[in-house]
């Protein structure tokens, strides 16, 4: 088998649901798995899988054993010479993993490989690609000072060595994997990711960045920036150092500070910062299916115009909602509206094919939303 694709589930039933979608278009023809590892989700998520997707491989632990156990269990039954580990919270094109793995497979000792994350807003996610969080760089970032902490040499469109990917898209071999331990379960959320690029390097791999891939990341919840964020990663931090680098006092005190002040700074600036809600003027549906088109307008009490595909080459985007239905529109072409339509005020919603619902963020550190009509 050439590809298992690994999703670890945790009460995100419709993401997961759009995600899934996307991937089994994503894998047709192939010689492929989807494996769904749900950490205990009490919102039917796993009777989504077992109804829509008996093919699906499911998982289902009793508890919430964290991201890299539960990834770990999943890895272990897979079966692909590749491995694919990717959030729930995501929606891929057709051609992510054949671009991928033709990029994987022509690049001498490569690692791990990473892709151009975009939110729901369509905005490059800078996370896709970082350096090593040396206890410099990451002190740096808890107060504020990202420069260094993500990699810059490369750029958003390009390819090339970085040091660090994240865990929401990572493509490798299962024997790497493997040979370099999977993921660290001393860690529990955070810090997962750094750790398994570390090994990863540490044993003779370059990890790869690709630009030229767009996967949609809606991240969400987990990485709000509140009191709770700063302590899981200042304790993923400290487990990365203790393991990796010498640890002192020095040290300890130093990261300790920079937690307590992000925290200050974050509530200084969350007190100041109004989040501003764009006022949309218009509400545009692509899709050429009429009878969805009055069913979503009806259930949310919105009038939606009809849009084609180059609607945008003709009248000027913005205030609007923009709705886009995947059965007319490919992810690829949705991805690529979202980049050129991002700025103008616009919001961003997807129709998954074969479902009742939209799904979208308008916030990268916020859950995202979902309507069902």
């Amino acid at each position: 088998m050439k590809l298992s694709v690994v999703i670890l589930n945790y009460n995100v039933h419709y993401f997961l649901e759009q995600c899934i979608r996307s991937v089994q278009k994503a894998i047709e023809n192939w010689d492929a798995e989807i494996i769904v590892i749900d950490n205990d989700s009490k919102d039917d998520s796993c009777l989504m899988v077992k109804t829509l997707f008996p093919n699906v491989v499911l998982i289902e632990n009793k508890e919430n054993v964290g991201f890299s156990k539960a990834n770990n269990q999943a890895v272990a039954i897979a079966k692909g010479d590749y491995v694919c580990i990717l959030n729930p919270d995501t929606a891929v094109s057709k051609d992510t993993f054949r671009q991928a793995i033709e990029y994987s497979e022509s690049i001498k000792n490569i690692g791990a490989l990473g892709v151009y994350l975009m939110d729901g807003t369509g905005n490059f996610l800078p996370e896709s690609k970082r350096n090593l969080p040396t206890p410099k760089v990451s002190l740096m970032k808890l107060s504020g000072f990202t420069k260094k902490y993500y990699a810059k040499h490369v750029s958003e469109t390009s390819h090339g060595e970085v040091e660090v990917l994240v865990g929401a898209f990572m493509l490798l071999k299962r024997s790497i994997y493997n040979q370099v331990g999977g993921f660290d379960e001393d860690y529990f959320m955070y810090g997962e990711d750094i750790d398994l690029s570390y090994k990863i390097t540490q044993a003779g791999y370059k990890n790869h960045y690709l630009g030229s891939v767009t996967v949609l990341h809606y991240k969400g919840e987990s990485t709000k920036k509140d009191d709770a964020y700063f302590e899981r990663f200042y304790g993923a931090m400290q487990i990365f150092y203790r393991k990796h680098f010498n640890k002192n006092f020095l040290l300890e005190s130093s990261v300790s500070a920079g937690v307590a002040l992000a925290k200050a700074k974050s509530k200084i600036t969350s007190d100041k910062k109004a989040k501003s809600v764009p006022k949309l003027e218009r509400n545009y549906f692509f899709t050429e299916n009429i009878e969805l088109l009055e069913k979503l307008s009806a259930s949310t009490a919105t009038v939606f115009q009809m849009a084609s595909k180059n609607v945008h080459s003709q009248i000027i985007l913005q205030n609007s909602l923009l709705v886009f239905d995947a059965e007319y529109i490919s992810y690829e072409e949705i991805f690529q509206l979202m980049k050129q339509l991002k700025g103008h005020n616009n919001l961003f919603r997807i129709r998954p094919p074969g479902c009742n619902f939209i799904i979208g963020s308008d916030q990268s550190d916020e859950k995202g939303g979902v309507v069902v009509f």
